[in-house]
């Protein structure tokens, strides 16, 4: 499978936000995830690193 985990960066650690996502879209100032099972999230964060190797994304909040 192709599909990417979503993670946040809180204290400098990564936490899990949501695997399997299939989508990602920028809403005004959320960032909008949907995994394959239509599980869906929307965080204040931008992208801080993206992997597609690794099939990773890594959040930063924003407030």
């Amino acid at each position: 499978m192709c599909e990417s985990s979503v993670y946040m960066l809180k204290d400098g650690k990564e936490e899990l936000l949501i695997e399997d996502v299939d989508l990602m879209e920028q809403e005004e100032d959320e960032i909008r995830v949907v995994n394959i099972f239509g599980e869906e999230k929307r965080v204040k964060a931008r992208i801080k690193s993206l992997s597609l190797v690794e099939h990773k994304i890594l959040l930063e909040p924003i407030s």
